[in-house]
Order: C-alpha cells, then structure tokens, then sequence
C-alpha cells in the first residue's frame, strides 16, 4: 500500500521486533539458499511473529525453549490460523533454530521436536479436460489483448508453470527451435520444461507479430498495456475473469491450471517421476497427491456407470 493513501504514517508504526541473529539468517536464506523474494518475506514475518512474542514474554531469543515456541504456536492457532499457516510457521522457527546451532549461536534447537499440525488431507483443485478446453477458447484471439491472454492460458496448461515462473519468463528463456522453456523455480532451482506443438506455434507468433505492439519496457515475455511485465496479481484477475465467461462457477486460480496439467498427465498414462520433474518438485510426496487425484476420478466414474454400482 502507498503511503500517501495511510491515515498512519511510517514514522507512527511500530517498528517490528528485530534481532542480530534473525538478520544473519535472512541474509544467509538470500545469499546462500538463493531464496526468492515472496519465500524471503515469509520467513521475515514468521519470525517477526516470533521476535513479537517473545519481547511481550519478556524471554530473549538467547533462552527461547520449546515451551515458548509451543506457547507462540497456541497463541497464533488461536488467531484462527490454519493447520497449514502453523506448519509453515514451525518450518521456519525450525530452519531458524537450525542455523543458530551450526553457527555456534546455540547448543540446541527448541523446535525441533515439536510435532507438525495435523494437515487436511484436501484434494487439488482440477479443471476437466471440457472444462479447460472451454477456458482456452474464451480470449478474443482477433485482438492485441485477447491473442496474449490466449497464448499465457495457453502456456500455463501446457507446462504446469508456477503463475510466478510464468511472469518472470524473460525472452531468452524460450528456444523457439525445440520448444523448450527454461524456467526458474523456487530456491532460484532451474529446470526445462518441453511445450507441446500448439502452445509452441501460439507463443512463436505472439512473440514474432503480437508482443512488439505492446512497445516492450521489459524482457519478460508477457507484457501489460504499458509494455511493463504482467503481475501475477494481474494474471489472477485475467483467469478469474475468463472462467467466469467459460461458465466455471467454482473459484480457481493460476495454480489451477498446474493441477490440472499434472492431473491430466497422468490421466493420460505419463510416468510420475517425469511429472514431478516437470513440474520442478524436489519430494516425490508433493506430486503423489495427484495419483488420489485420479483414484478419487476413477471411484467416481466406477459409481456413476457400474451396473451393479449400488444394487
């Protein structure tokens, strides 16, 4: 938020809790693990939350126990966080507390026994294969805007890119010989990621014919009405507004689109370990959960055209 639209003015807020040990960890997250920007601001939050606590306790970080980190935990689930938001929070109190024992900072770390909040088990949210298809045809081909929407809806079904991977698509990123994108995920982890013909021929003629008219201010591929690179927050709007003519009554978003490229892989006989690399996830855990994805299609189709089902 600008400033100028702040009742509150920067020098009236309070200054959030700081500490010589939670510097030297951001710093190292940043040079050392080459965290992004979004991943760097979380764990500075996380933190922050942490620091904040811990001054109303009047405890030093120097004497932090597993108590206090249970106690902050309590406090913030009873904030009304999610199981999910109190994970990632005990991940980074964890990677925290981690980095202070290497150092010598300290000679243990208090969160490292603390048990992970019990997650719900819920399923991805996936577009059908009729259901993308007519999302896909929705954007005015026949306009500058409409041409690039298409081509970006287009891209994000046929590689499963993060909507951040998407956006910081620079030109030299796509080789227009093979069809291939190299992409750089989180941790900065770079991986190439093959488009299928369509999506090939789409990208080439907005790059060649479509993208200059937009008067290019960046290297990015994908470019706003001042030549400037989209925002994934402008990317958000643009699906939200086209599944909304395709007649999608659901709520979805970018990541929508990786669910279903995964989903539908899989559906079509591919072999997980090529999608978990193709989707750049380190544990194979993260992409199992789209098999129940299928298991849970499989059931349902069984029930709904079975003659026995239900006898």
């Amino acid at each position: 938020m600008d400033l100028r639209d702040d009742p509150v003015s920067a020098r009236e807020r309070p200054t959030p809790p700081q500490h010589p040990w939670v510097d030297r960890y951001l710093e190292f997250l940043l040079v050392e693990r080459g965290l992004s920007e979004n991943s760097l601001s979380g764990y500075a939050a996380d933190l922050s939350d942490l620091l904040e606590f811990l001054e109303e306790r009047k405890r030093p970080v120097e004497a932090t126990d597993s108590r206090d980190i249970f106690l902050h935990l309590t406090r913030l689930r009873g904030r009304g966080l999610a199981s999910r938001s109190l994970a990632r929070h005990l991940s980074a109190l964890r990677g925290f507390f981690s980095f202070c024992l290497d150092r010598g900072l300290r000679n243990d770390n208090p969160a490292e026994l603390l048990e992970n909040p019990k997650l719900p088990k819920g399923l991805p949210d996936v577009l059908s294969k009729a259901e993308m298809e007519s999302l896909l045809s929705v954007p005015d081909v026949s306009t500058v805007l409409g041409f690039r929407d298409r081509v970006m809806l287009e891209l994000l079904y046929a590689s499963g890119l993060r909507v951040s991977e998407l956006v910081s698509l620079a030109l030299a990123d796509f080789d227009p010989q093979t069809g291939i994108l190299r992409v750089f995920g989180k941790g900065s982890k770079e991986r190439v990621v093959p488009v299928h013909d369509q999506a090939q021929a789409l990208l080439a003629e907005y790059l060649a014919r479509t993208r200059p008219q937009f008067q290019p201010q960046a290297q990015q591929i994908f470019l706003n009405r001042s030549g400037k690179g989209l925002t994934r927050q402008g990317v958000w709007k643009l699906i939200k507004k086209y599944a909304l003519a395709a007649g999608i009554q659901r709520e979805i978003s970018p990541h929508t689109f990786r669910h279903s490229f995964a989903t539908h892989l899989l559906e079509g006989g591919a072999d997980l370990r090529i999608v978990q690399a193709l989707l750049g996830h380190a544990d194979i855990s993260a992409t199992e959960i789209y098999t129940h994805v299928q298991a849970e299609r499989l059931l349902s189709v069984h029930r709904r055209f079975h003659p026995r089902s239900g006898a």
